[in-house]
């Protein structure tokens, strides 16, 4: 009779083989929320950067990502020169430039 109930114990202890699905399905759906919300913006916002710096041209208004203030003067391959004050010129990387949206938030 023991061994009876140590088997019934046992069987009652074991798993359901359909939690592994649910889990499955939950990790699944954590992933598809992850990339909606995190990763899709992110590389939509990558991807306008990119777009903005590739048409940069003379005398669009843009930042450094260091804060400087400026008016494109020169672009080059990688780099573009800023105007920064008269007379004051400054070299940087493509890639450490947004626009400057200063202007169109006062208005």
């Amino acid at each position: 009779m023991k061994f009876l109930t140590f088997i019934l114990q046992a069987d009652a202890a074991a798993p359901k083989a359909g939690g592994s699905w649910s889990f499955l399905i939950m990790i699944l759906l954590m992933f598809l929320v992850m990339w909606l919300f995190m990763i899709r913006p992110q590389q939509k916002k990558q991807k306008e950067m990119d777009k903005f710096r590739k048409e940069l041209q003379k005398g669009d208004k843009v930042v450094t990502i260091g804060g400087i203030y400026g008016t494109v003067n020169e672009i080059r391959d990688t780099t573009v020169d800023i105007k920064v004050a008269e007379g004051v010129n400054i070299r940087v990387d493509k890639a450490s430039l947004v626009k400057d949206f200063s202007d169109s938030q006062q208005a």
